[in-house]
């Protein structure tokens, strides 16, 4: 049992890290870079970067990863020294979950439907999107699934510490 708790608690805290990693890089990189661009690239480019992350190894081993193993995590560990740890990580991931479900990937499929950049009203398309709504969502999930992986982080080094 304490094997099995150890390896929910690590797929948990990589899952986390994948995830946190991925939005703090939208946040510090993506969105500043796509900011400097031109209607017509902005559009197309981030159609095309939602189009891409929408993958087997973002959802599973990122997105879904980290909120599954989470989840297993804090039951394994139910009753023990890191359960705090891993369920207020699970509550701050919660958070970036459902903001990424009711507004982020609304937004995200929005510009999607707007159609091809090629074809249609870029600045527009752009305007409706509203980059600054979308930035300012983002960096919550920013913080709070930083944070949710620096207490997964906090729980492995209590195990480690206690031996299980």
């Amino acid at each position: 049992m304490d094997t099995l708790r150890v390896i929910a608690l690590m797929a948990a805290t990589l899952t986390m890290g994948f995830v946190a990693g991925a939005f703090v890089l939208y946040w510090h990189t993506v969105m500043p870079g796509l900011a400097k661009t031109d209607d017509r690239t902005f559009v197309g480019a981030f159609q095309a970067m939602d189009r891409a992350i929408i993958n087997p190894w973002f959802m599973a081993g990122g997105f879904m990863g980290a909120l599954l193993f989470t989840i297993l995590a804090g039951v394994l560990y139910w009753g023990k020294a890191p359960f705090i740890w891993i369920a207020v990580a699970f509550v701050l991931y919660l958070i970036a979950f459902v903001i990424t479900i009711a507004v982020n990937v609304p937004m995200n499929d929005a510009l999607k439907a707007a159609g091809n950049p090629a074809t249609i009203d870029v600045a527009a398309a752009r305007e409706r999107f509203d980059e600054a709504k979308w930035a300012s969502f983002n960096l919550v999930r920013v913080i709070t699934s930083t944070i949710a992986f620096g207490l997964l982080a906090w729980a492995l080094t209590l195990v480690g510490k206690s031996g299980s």
